[in-house]
């Protein structure tokens, strides 16, 4: 590693998903909260491949809050934002923020809408670790 954890801190690793109808779970096309918890873990495991050259693997969640619906036909923007940085431990804060939405009506059934703003659907912060350095 030749970056100061100083620079690494205030990374952020950013996917965008669209979120299908089959995973809709609940009425008005729900979809349940675990579907955020995975994209989480999606970007985090980018952030890690991308400071360390590994995937890492999760150790724990905290401070998870779900604040708006996610629902089939979202257009998502998932964040993850390295806030801290230990020998092997890399703390991340989390965001899922709902861009788009489907808004279908009997006369144009795949209408869709941009969300200007766009909406914060879940957040949380994570802990990930990494295999030790080589040196």
């Amino acid at each position: 590693m030749t970056e100061s954890t100083a620079d690494r801190v205030g990374t952020v690793v950013t996917h965008r998903r669209y979120v299908p109808y089959s995973h809709a779970h609940y009425a008005g096309n729900l979809v349940d909260g675990a579907y955020s918890l995975g994209l989480f873990g999606d970007v985090a495991t980018e952030m890690c491949v991308v400071l360390d050259g590994d995937e890492g693997l999760f150790a724990s969640y905290s401070d998870v809050q779900f604040k708006a619906p996610v629902r089939a036909g979202d257009l998502l923007e998932i964040t993850a934002t390295l806030v801290r940085e230990g020998s092997r431990s890399r703390v991340m804060e989390f965001a899922v923020h709902v861009v788009g939405r489907g808004a279908p009506t009997p006369e144009a059934p795949g209408a869709a809408e941009v969300l200007d703003p766009p909406v914060v659907a879940t957040t949380a912060t994570g802990t990930v670790v990494v295999p030790p350095a080589s040196r």
